[in-house]
């Protein structure tokens, strides 16, 4: 009887994923490099290397249009919005932070970042009068938060020490993630942390984890969280991607403590992590260079869905649609339930 349900078990299994997938079609094609999306007005948002902005229609892909917000072919690795406005900022210093109006498009440099070592990782607004973006650190090794309250960027004050070696990876601009009580931010290098910062108290805790760490290619790259006690974090080697083990854990007491989940039983380095909406956390979307993946019990066991390559980020869409992007492509996924 155990043999007879663990075959059917096993059978279902294979069933499930090998029928997940629908469609997955290509709708922008460009030589660019993609490593943040933003979803609004039924249109995909971009901002890339080249100092490349635009969009694409998600029911006409002929309806699209790019926007050179600079003529330093600046690297933007950031792109986040609130209700009137898109923001990006490039990598490396000065690093320019761009507004971008949503009804007319025109941009302006809002606030300028001139340290040598300013490095900006991702951009992450809570709601429409707060937000916040993470920079590596200067030769203090403090933690560097720059903060944007009611219309006004600003550097935020804080004594967080960051350990050697400790910094993050603008991978895809999920490292950081916010619920109504919290924001954390995922470090990543030689010392992969949690931290938290609370809003009611202002306080930020350090949380120590045992994701696989210690090389400056290591570490967590990606998290996200579903209401305030469950999350899931993905990363891994970046030099060595098909290694498996320690690269995703998951959380459920508010990012305190760690989970390892699937070490050694993953498709290996991973860019970005989506939680589903309206799942609980059960069911989660993972991309790496290498891989589409996927977990239907809250990251405790991983499918690989796709082999497709060169995609570094990924968000929801709908509750069955995911769009990706990544080298020189924009393209979206229908999954069938």
């Amino acid at each position: 009887m155990k043999k007879t349900f663990s075959i059917l078990f096993l059978c279902l299994g294979v069933w499930v994923f090998s029928q997940q997938v629908e469609s997955f079609t290509t709708i922008f094609n460009d030589k660019i490099s993609i490593r943040a999306l933003e979803i609004y007005g039924n249109k995909v948002w971009y901002s890339g290397t080249d100092s490349k902005f635009g969009f694409v229609d998600l029911k006409n892909k002929e309806n699209q249009k790019q926007l050179i917000l600079s003529d330093q072919k600046l690297q933007f690795r950031t792109l986040a919005q609130d209700k009137n406005s898109f923001y990006a900022i490039n990598i490396e210093s000065p690093a320019y932070f761009f507004k971008i109006n949503k009804k007319d498009l025109r941009s302006e440099t809002v606030f300028t970042d001139t340290a040598k070592t300013a490095f900006y990782d991702a951009l992450h607004f809570v709601n429409d009068q707060l937000a916040y973006t993470f920079s590596d650190a200067d030769k203090s090794n403090m933690l560097k938060l720059a903060v944007y309250r009611k219309g006004t960027w600003g550097m935020l004050k804080n004594n967080v020490p960051l350990n050697s070696g400790e910094a993050a990876f603008a991978a895809s601009n999920t490292n950081i993630a916010s619920t109504k009580k919290y924001l954390w931010i995922a470090t990543g290098g030689k010392s992969s942390r949690i931290l938290r910062l609370n809003f009611k108290t202002e306080e930020i805790e350090i949380f120590n984890t045992t994701f696989i760490q210690g090389e400056s290619s290591q570490g967590m790259y990606s998290i996200d969280f579903y209401g305030d006690q469950f999350g899931i974090a993905v990363g891994g080697d970046y030099t060595k991607q098909e290694e498996n083990i320690n690269n995703i854990a998951t959380s459920n007491d508010a990012g305190r403590t760690w989970q390892i989940q699937a070490s050694g039983k993953n498709a290996g380095y991973t860019t970005c992590v989506k939680i589903k909406p309206g799942s609980n956390g059960k069911e989660i979307i993972s991309v790496g260079d290498r891989h589409i993946s996927y977990s239907s019990d809250f990251g405790k066991t991983w499918a690989k869905i796709s082999d497709e390559k060169g995609f570094f980020v990924c968000s929801w869409v709908d509750k069955s649609t995911i769009v990706f992007a990544g080298k020189d492509r924009i393209s979206v996924m229908k999954l069938k339930f």
